[in-house]
């Protein structure tokens, strides 16, 4: 079992990156591999809606986001991981995950299980905690939880480090991340299959 953590930060080495580790330590503990993607610090081109990602399943832009998806082909679960910026992700990690999750909408991340990870000095965790899942929810990805929501505190790493009731709960996530990922291989094993859909209807409520 492989997890994906995807560092949107742009400090390689930063508080967001520090408490992915911790979630990937309990992780590689657990027997599960992980690698750490860093999303970095070249420009990312927002979604220009082209449309041909809907033919080929890759960006027509082609950068760290068709790497990046190179990827999560053979990858189990993922967590994405992001510093506040004006009570909002940072503007790297959304145009990512919007041009990656667009590329794939019912494809490759469907049934993976799926976290998000949050940095913050202060405030605005809870709104853009919010923010990251709602990739999931629209990607049928199962959502992993911890004990708390998954958020660190701290200006620079060592008060991330001494943030330990977040890094107790980075912990937390990684073990029910752990959880599910051996549940889903268990039900593949039992003969459980995946959920047989409908073919999407899409609307606008204009006539």
């Amino acid at each position: 079992m492989k997890v994906i953590l995807v560092n949107g930060s742009p400090h390689k080495r930063g508080c967001t990156y520090t408490a992915l580790m911790e979630v990937a330590g309990t992780l590689n503990q657990q027997e599960v591999e992980t690698e750490i993607f860093h999303v970095g610090i070249k420009p990312i081109s927002g979604c220009t809606a082209c449309l041909k990602c809907q033919e080929t399943g890759r960006c027509n832009i082609d950068d760290t986001v068709n790497v990046f998806l190179d990827m999560a082909e053979s990858a189990d679960g993922f967590v994405f991981g992001t510093p506040v910026h004006y009570a909002a992700a940072s503007g790297a990690i959304t145009s990512f995950m919007d041009r990656a999750f667009y590329a794939q909408l019912g494809g490759l991340f469907a049934y993976k299980p799926a976290a998000a990870v949050v940095s913050c000095r202060r405030a605005g965790a809870t709104a853009t905690f919010d923010q990251i899942n709602r990739y999931f929810t629209i990607a049928n990805m199962p959502i992993v939880s911890s004990q708390y929501w998954n958020m660190v505190h701290g200006a620079k790493p060592e008060d991330v480090l001494q943030d330990l009731e977040g890094l107790q709960t980075m912990r937390t996530l990684g073990l029910n991340m752990t959880w599910l990922l051996r549940s889903i291989v268990a039900g593949r094993a039992a003969g459980i299959q995946l959920p047989e859909l409908e073919t999407p209807v899409r609307t606008n409520f204009i006539r």
